[in-house]
């Protein structure tokens, strides 16, 4: 019963997302009415949907988490490691509703409402979402001792919040014992600060899901100064309650629900009787497919995953190779990362809103999307063996392009609204949502309402993963900013080193290891506020700094030994790891290529400014 409601409510969430920008924007064009604070009860929709999906997430055990070692242990090492990683997600799970739940009571007044809704209790999902993860945690693989020792663990290190708590609830105003726990504490985290976050990474690295690593290192950090955790769920409040998030559900729904239809097919078709007559024109097809979805899904995997199967027998039925055609695949699955309307793009600009536009990182990195791309196909086709193609017919052009006609235009749309000003960035996600659902349930029939729903469902898991992941590394963000970490480095980065050039080719190799090391979204806004302001002293333009990053997370998901992509690529062919990374090298050397000439020749990313 509780599962259905969970699911129920995260659909009308969804649905609200969906529809009701376009509504209220169709009642203020037409002159009918104007709906106060709109704009503030949507995005707070979207902070409930977060919450919601996330729990969702956990249930599923969907949550992002890298997971390379943890496959990789014997059976007789996992009784060891298992309990410690279910100690410390229990742990942090405590800690964390303990600290929001003290945060209803801080962060707003009892009057204070958005259409006559306390913002209380619109908080409030917060601390559901942490005690519903807690639950879960608890009830999956039974580890008792572990699960109570945890929640002990969290309630000793969550003494301020309780305190918090009881001074809110019963008015108490001296509690010497919970003040003496929790200076124990303080003075604990700040003498272990470092061996805890080692066990916090190394934990993550066994397979603990990424948001409980950020959010346990973000706890220990504001520990150790005395901070007041109550601002890790008040970040997280924040970011996402911005009006830039709110894009982030609704273009991933709209990628699902295309990838699960015919869209895939009726594209390569459009693409396949257009160039497939000449050399490499299936490859072509492939590229521009896996670029399409990924710009759409907002996960590169998602589309391995998804259309991994069709782009395999399209590309092996032109005469290429099981093995060449999976790579490619594999390779091509991260380059919609620098087109519009790109999820990774939008949490950048969010992220750095005071340092970069986000309209001018869209425009900045389309050429540098365009090159990787190109350069994709061009070692494809030099690799394209085949000798028997299919002759150019207008005929078959003609019909694919009526049937694929849908899908061609929505992305049209979708650029000719957002950079026409038409459309804000969340009006533009609703549209792509609607679209893609009437498109593929009541015009191409793909679906049937029920089957179209369900796959609405599937796709929330994903955005819940996403959003769990920015909430929390937007906590550790605003401590490393707050404890001036990026003055430090800039300071020191100028101390020793004098080139702009030396600088740019130290930036690639610490970012390429970042990418292999964390997920897209975490390391935007844990890393990305603390790249700009050294760029900067080097007098490197914002926009070029954001191209940088982007297609160097790009790359890093395809580097051994932890590159995400390789993982998701051997799930979904069936094939070990490293065999997948020794195929894709050509493809990473010449995306290596491109990164280097957009890191050094700037006006790649500036000309269109």
């Amino acid at each position: 019963m509780i599962r259905k409601l969970v699911y129920a409510t995260a659909l009308v969430l969804a649905a609200a997302l969906a529809v009701l920008p376009l509504f209220f924007k169709l009642l203020t064009a037409t002159g009918l009415a104007t709906i106060p604070s709109s704009d503030r009860m949507l995005v707070h929709l979207v902070f409930m949907f977060g919450c919601i999906a996330g729990v969702i997430t956990s249930a599923k055990n969907k949550q992002l988490s890298l997971g390379v070692v943890h496959e990789a242990l014997s059976p007789r090492i996992q009784p060891f490691v298992l309990p410690v990683q279910k100690c410390i997600t229990t742990t942090v799970l405590t800690a964390l509703f303990l600290a929001s739940f003290s945060e209803i009571f801080m962060a707003f007044l009892p009057g204070d409402t958005l259409w006559g809704i306390p913002l209380q209790l619109i908080f409030a999902f917060i601390p559901v979402m942490y005690l519903g993860m807690l639950l879960l945690a608890v009830t999956r693989e039974r580890m008792i001792i572990a699960s109570v020792t945890g929640i002990g663990i969290g309630f000793f290190i969550a003494t301020g919040p309780v305190f918090g708590i009881l001074y809110s609830l019963f008015g108490l105003e001296d509690a010497p014992l919970l003040t003496a726990i929790l200076a124990i504490w303080e003075q604990a985290a700040s003498v272990l600060l470092w061996p805890l976050v080692l066990l916090l990474i190394a934990s993550a690295i066994f397979g603990t899901p990424i948001f409980i690593a950020l959010s346990g290192i973000t706890y220990v950090a504001f520990s150790q100064g005395g901070g007041y955790v109550e601002m890790i769920p008040l970040e997280s409040y924040g970011i996402l309650t911005d009006k830039s998030i709110a894009a982030i559900p609704l273009f991933t729904l709209a990628g699902y629900l295309l990838a699960g239809g015919s869209a895939g097919k009726r594209l390569l078709d459009v693409v396949k009787n257009s160039v497939g007559w000449i050399r490499g024109g299936p490859v072509i097809a492939a590229v521009l497919v896996a670029t399409f979805f990924t710009t759409f899904t907002g996960a590169s995997g998602v589309t391995i995953l998804a259309l991994g199967g069709l782009l395999t027998v399209i590309l092996t039925g032109s005469s290429y190779s099981k093995s060449d055609a999976e790579s490619l695949i594999t390779s091509s699955g991260s380059i919609g990362m620098l087109f519009p309307p790109s999820l990774a793009i939008i949490i950048y600009g969010t992220t750095n809103i005071f340092s970069v536009n986000m309209f001018d990182l869209f425009k900045g990195a389309l050429i540098p999307g365009v090159l990787m791309a190109l350069a994709m196909i061009l070692v494809a086709i030099l690799r394209d063996r085949s000798v028997h193609r299919d002759p150019f017919s207008v005929k078959e052009l003609t019909v694919s392009l009526m049937n694929g006609a849908g899908e061609i235009l929505l992305p049209v749309l979708i650029v000719a609204g957002f950079f026409s000003g038409a459309l804000s960035l969340m009006e533009t996600a609703a549209f792509a949502a609607v679209y893609a659902f009437v498109l593929e349930v009541f015009i191409r029939k793909d679906y049937s309402l029920k089957e179209g729903v369900k796959v609405i469902l599937k796709s929330i898991p994903v955005a819940g993963g996403i959003l769990v992941i920015i909430a929390s590394a937007k906590g550790l963000a605003y401590f490393l900013i707050d404890a001036g970490i990026p003055m430090l480095l800039t300071d020191l980065v100028m101390t020793f080193v004098e080139s702009k050039y030396v600088f740019l080719l130290l930036l690639n190799i610490l970012l390429i290891i970042v990418g292999c090391l964390m997920d897209l979204y975490s390391a935007i806004l844990v890393v990305s506020p603390l790249i700009i302001p050294v760029a900067e002293s080097f007098g490197i333009h914002p926009v070029h700094t954001g191209v940088i990053f982007l297609t160097n997370l790009s790359l890093g998901f395809l580097t051994p030994p932890v590159g995400m992509n390789l993982f998701i690529a051997s799930y979904t062919f069936n094939r070990p790891v490293m065999q997948i990374a020794r195929s894709i090298l050509p493809y990473l050397l010449i995306q290596f290529v491109i990164l280097m000439l957009v890191t050094y020749v700037p006006v790649f990313s500036t000309i269109l400014l």
